[in-house]
């Protein structure tokens, strides 16, 4: 470019000899030639003024995560939602109070059954205990309805924020609790439960888990648990195959009248962990129409550092442990402080931000920016390094912008996409109940 400027500086120079320019034309395309041009740092944009328009998007946008083990927790005696708990101390991640200061707009609470035996009495239990936590969240949301608000259509999330209020959705984790009736099915959806989670860490009588340590019992879904999949497709239940094995994604895919969700699954070509989704598994979801939610665990999100004596103490420490159901407040506080010692005696380095945008970079070019949303499993695991808690998911949309991310792209992660699905959930269980009645 220097070369050239040169050249016209010549030809300038020669029409001002044959007066065929006037001086301050000259002066000025001086100036231009010879200043040096705007520096690249000078015109960027600062990493402050980055943060603060990407506050400007996640408060503009709806923001959804589509897990939390919450209503655990909401069980637990003493436990108010209203109040804002010390992720530190307590251990637990989510509270109205810490939603707010997140700008984390609507959360699936999850109400989480562990498997245990599967005869009628442990199906009673299951039933009982996830009824208990039903009842926890919607009395919850009903005492702080200046706070909160129990949601039941996606419409029913844009509302509550335009008047200040958190949306309180509910779900499901672990299909143990319909036991052997599929009128559950119905029972939970009237409750207000807009999906279940098929399956957890362990087989049950609906489908295969991708971690039990017994292998497959059923190739996948079971028969029964066909029905209940048909049964959810009538009633507008969102399929979640988090935690299934891969055959019960497939099954589901085929089985499934509306498109399917993993409410809390990340990319096995980034983690090789079996509870995370192959690409051939994301391209699926995509022509389903799926979506496939990212969860803030360590593990799912960067390849953990090989520690056998960390193993070894959890195992221990697991094998010796009641179920948190089943525990005192002053057992679970020993719980907590047993796991404390022990992160402090076998550190286990955190995943980071950063770790969990490579994986929705990854589900993006695989699958697609329609694809992909955020469910973070706060209070049964989740949590890393600047997303502990629900105070921190910010940070996420920060990463995002940072990364190029458009905020129409951002609102489809954060709630657009599932919201999606869910809308299509419920128009397919519109049509079949239409049919049916026709």
């Amino acid at each position: 470019m220097k070369h050239h400027s040169f050249s016209l500086l010549a030809l300038f120079m020669l029409l001002i000899q044959r007066s065929l320019i006037v001086i301050p034309a000259l002066a000025l395309f001086l100036t231009a030639c010879t200043s040096e041009p705007e520096s690249v740092e000078s015109s960027a944009e600062t990493e402050e003024q980055l943060v603060a328009r990407a506050l400007e998007i996640h408060d503009r946008v709806l923001t959804l995560d589509t897990h939390a083990d919450t209503p655990l927790r909401m069980i637990e005696p003493g436990f108010d939602m209203a109040e804002r708990h010390d992720p530190r101390e307590t251990g637990s991640k989510v509270d109205y109070p810490r939603m707010k200061e997140g700008g984390l707009d609507a959360i699936f609470l999850a109400a989480f059954v562990a498997q245990d035996i599967r005869d009628d009495d442990g199906n009673s239990r299951a039933k009982a205990l996830v009824l208990q936590m039903i009842d926890a969240v919607v009395e919850s949301a009903a005492q702080n309805s200046a706070l909160a608000g129990l949601a039941l259509t996606p419409e029913d999330a844009y509302e509550l924020e335009k008047a200040g209020k958190r949306a309180i959705y509910l779900g499901i984790e672990n299909g143990y609790p319909v036991g052997n009736d599929i009128s559950n099915v119905e029972l939970y959806y009237d409750k207000g439960v807009r999906y279940i989670t098929l399956v957890h860490s362990s087989n049950n009588d609906l489908a295969d888990s991708a971690t039990d340590s017994k292998g497959p019992e059923h190739g996948g879904i079971s028969e029964f648990g066909e029905q209940v999949v048909q049964e959810m497709n009538r009633l507008g239940i969102m399929v979640d195959v988090s935690h299934g094995s891969d055959e019960v994604f497939y099954d589901a895919i085929a089985m499934s009248k509306a498109p399917i969700i993993a409410s809390h699954s990340n990319a096995r070509a980034l983690v090789d962990n079996k509870r995370n989704m192959t690409d051939e598994m994301l391209k699926l979801m995509a022509e389903n129409g799926g979506v496939v939610q990212l969860t803030m665990l360590s593990d799912y999100l960067r390849e953990p550092p090989d520690n056998p004596e960390r193993a070894a103490a959890i195992e221990e420490l697991r094998a010796n442990m009641k179920p948190p159901s089943e525990m005192t407040k002053e057992e679970r506080s020993a719980m907590r402080q047993a796991f404390n010692e022990l992160n402090e005696k076998y550190p286990n380095p955190s995943a980071t931000v950063a770790n969990a945008v490579d994986h929705i970079d990854h589900i993006v070019k695989v699958a697609g920016i329609d694809h992909v949303g955020i469910g973070c499993d706060f209070d049964g695991g989740g949590g890393i390094d600047g997303v502990f808690d629900a105070s921190e998911v910010m940070n996420i949309t920060i990463e995002l912008v940072r990364r190029g991310y458009t905020e129409e792209q951002i609102e489809k992660i954060w709630s657009g996409n599932l919201m999606r699905v869910f809308r299509e959930v419920q128009a397919a269980a519109e049509q079949i109940q239409a049919n049916a009645s026709a």
